[in-house]
């Protein structure tokens, strides 16, 4: 089951569990939980349910600091859930290879189509030395934080492209959505998966690219499964907009 943006409102997930017949085997969550408390904590009624849970940040799991980002990531508040973070990485989960890249794009960092500025986290000190004088230090550590944290990063696709994945689990959307971006397809055809499932947009639908590539978005909080299958709602869906030529849509 990929559950879609939570930012707090946990309620959906617990009333969409309760309804079900059967609980999943395995939750993966697409990023922008905003945790208020402990990972650990929030999923309690996942963990309960019997389900193994799995995770991408996005880019507002730090909205809230220093620590609402240890909330989610920190492994001495999450001995449970730590391990189950996908960012990065290919996992086996349900008898698939499911590899998640968290984070959105940012200028400073690389904002495709245009190439990279920065490669790779080591190239980050020397960047943030060269910003003005009119940067305080605070800004500055803020700053190289978020970027370190929450951007996508050329060397972690470049990592990613480089293993094998069924299904790639992104924040960021492919450019099935008309803010997404071809950089994700891109990823996915280099490592053979067949399916994308994206966030951060809230909204659910179905596409598929000429050769055979999928992409699943879910909305907000919404449970919907590698199929297409709705499980339960969640936040009111926004509008998909202009549907992007070169994806065949389903109604």
């Amino acid at each position: 089951m990929f559950v879609g943006d939570i930012h707090r409102r946990w309620e959906h997930v617990e009333r969409g569990l309760a309804r079900l017949d059967r609980p999943p085997e395995d939750v993966v969550l697409l990023g922008d939980m905003e945790c208020h408390a402990p990972l650990d904590t929030l999923v309690a009624p996942i963990l309960a349910a019997g389900a193994r849970l799995h995770w991408i940040h996005g880019n507002h799991d730090a909205d809230g600091g220093p620590g609402m980002w240890a909330n989610l990531a920190d492994p001495a508040l999450n001995p449970i859930t730590a391990a189950g973070a996908l960012h990065g990485r290919v996992a086996r989960i349900g008898g698939l290879r499911v590899a998640g890249l968290g984070g959105t794009f940012r200028a400073r960092v690389w904002l495709p189509p245009a190439p990279p500025r920065l490669q790779a986290r080591a190239e980050l000190d020397d960047d943030i030395t060269s910003l003005g004088p009119e940067w305080r230090e605070d800004a500055r550590a803020t700053l190289r934080a978020s970027l370190a944290t929450l951007a996508i990063w050329p060397e972690d696709v470049a990592a990613l492209a480089a293993q094998r994945a069924d299904i790639l689990v992104t924040h960021e959307a492919p450019s099935s959505h008309p803010a997404g971006l071809t950089v994700i397809e891109a990823l996915a055809r280099d490592m053979g998966a067949r399916l994308i499932v994206h966030g951060h947009h809230h909204i659910g639908y179905r596409a598929r690219a000429a050769d055979g590539l999928e992409v699943q978005g879910v909305g907000a909080a919404w449970g919907i499964d590698r199929h297409g299958v709705t499980h339960w709602a969640g936040e009111a869906e926004r509008w998909l907009g202009r549907k992007p030529a070169g994806w065949e849509f389903a109604d």
